[in-house]
């Protein structure tokens, strides 16, 4: 039997019947040939592109190098240093405890990635992708949070063959309810199991990466049409506090597993938002969701779970909606019609280590939100959908299928 590490015999191949397949074939053994290699770098006229592939290829084989690089400047709190006062790499050594060569190949490694740059009087300063590091605590958070995906990382194929025993899936508290994301439990989950602290730390570090989320959909949908807002999976309600700050005539609402609502509800009184704030604490597997929104918000949930799970959760949100009501999804999601995307290798196995959520297309997005029952979906366009996407669908006819009960309930 074949394994993952065994090349594929070439002989062994189904000869292409399709004149197109037929071509694609034979350039792809031209551009592996060695002949072709070296002509194109001797020529003058297609140097230019071996070189650029190479620099491309070369960066792929460094990348992890790079988010060393990152992740030392964060523990390090360098960024921030020499934000306030550029400082030469001897400085720095005696300020931070380190030996002055070792901390000069970092400076010189940060600056190659624009971290920091040079400045006058062979002083490091901030670097252009250095700035919004320090700006956002939530990149600085992710950084250190994604130090446990790489350890998944460093043997890949076993990632590949049993994902289940990631460090990520273990150290991410919702699996200790269920294999899903925030919102969601089976009957046979185990209360004594959940961790109040576990979910307090990763409540903690989504709220402070959702900025970029929330900037995006304030800045991209028409919020005043409306006038209550639901938000599913909401954690300790980042979202629908700055949106109840955006929109003073809104009325917002949570919804999340009881321990995490419980915590929602304590931050939104030391905000003084519990007056226009509902907060309701439960599972849409055994739980309806609270009726009277006109909108229900759905952010960067749907790719945490399998597609079982998300069409049982978007049911239960057409369920909840009176008819003209909406949902409006923002997810990170794959290139549309399998267009390539930057972000999706990240997403891909970041979900891979996380537990059963997959990277979806906005069309696979799109079919699952028609078989819950909305219609009229489209795309908000949104300045940034590097961190997500934006869909809107509406319900124009009542939910078909039977209401959910616990008897009905099961997760596959």
């Amino acid at each position: 039997m074949q394994t993952l590490n065994e090349p594929v015999s070439l002989a062994a191949q189904p000869t292409p019947r399709h004149w197109r397949a037929r071509l694609e074939q034979q350039l792809d053994h031209w551009m592996t040939t060695p002949t072709l290699q070296r002509w194109a770098t001797a020529s003058w006229m297609t140097r230019w592109l071996v070189r650029r592939r190479a620099e491309r290829l070369f960066g792929l084989m460094a990348g992890f190098v790079h988010s060393q690089v990152l992740l030392a400047c964060v523990r390090l709190q360098l960024l921030q240093t020499v934000r306030s006062t550029p400082r030469t790499a001897k400085d720095l050594a005696q300020q931070l405890g380190l030996p002055e060569s070792g901390l000069q190949s970092l400076l010189d490694s940060a600056v190659s990635i624009g971290l920091l740059e040079r400045r006058h009087g062979d002083r490091f300063g901030l670097g252009p992708l250095g700035a919004p590091v320090v700006a956002h605590r939530g990149i600085r958070d992710m950084v250190e949070h994604n130090a446990t995906l790489y350890e998944d990382l460093r043997d890949p194929l076993a990632l590949l063959r049993q994902p289940g025993q990631a460090h990520m899936n273990r150290l991410w508290p919702y699996a200790q309810t269920t294999q899903g994301a925030p919102g969601v439990s089976t009957p046979e989950a185990d209360p004594a199991r959940v961790d109040g602290d576990a979910f307090a730390h990763y409540s903690d570090l989504m709220s402070h990466s959702q900025p970029f989320v929330i900037d995006e959909l304030l800045a991209s949908y028409p919020f005043a049409d409306h006038r209550h807002v639901l938000d599913v999976g909401g954690g300790l309600g980042g979202w629908v506090t700055a949106l109840a700050r955006a929109h003073p005539h809104l009325k917002v609402s949570l919804f999340d597993l009881p321990e995490v609502a419980r915590l929602a509800a304590k931050a939104s009184a030391d905000q003084g938002l519990q007056d226009r704030l509902s907060v309701h604490g439960g599972s849409f597997t055994e739980d309806r969701l609270p009726t009277g929104a006109d909108l229900v918000t759905l952010l960067r949930v749907a790719h945490d779970h399998d597609d079982d799970t998300v069409r049982q959760l978007l049911h239960a949100i057409h369920l909840c909606l009176p008819l003209g009501g909406s949902l409006l999804l923002a997810e990170p999601m794959a290139g549309p019609q399998g267009e390539p995307s930057a972000t999706a290798p990240y997403y891909h196995f970041y979900l891979m280590a996380m537990g059963p959520g997959r990277l979806r297309t906005p069309e696979e997005l799109t079919a699952l939100m028609q078989e819950a029952g909305f219609t009229h979906i489209e795309p908000v366009p949104n300045p940034m959908p590097l961190h997500a996407r934006l869909l809107v669908g509406r319900k124009t006819r009542p939910t078909s299928a039977a209401p959910l009960t616990r008897e009905s309930v099961h997760l596959h």
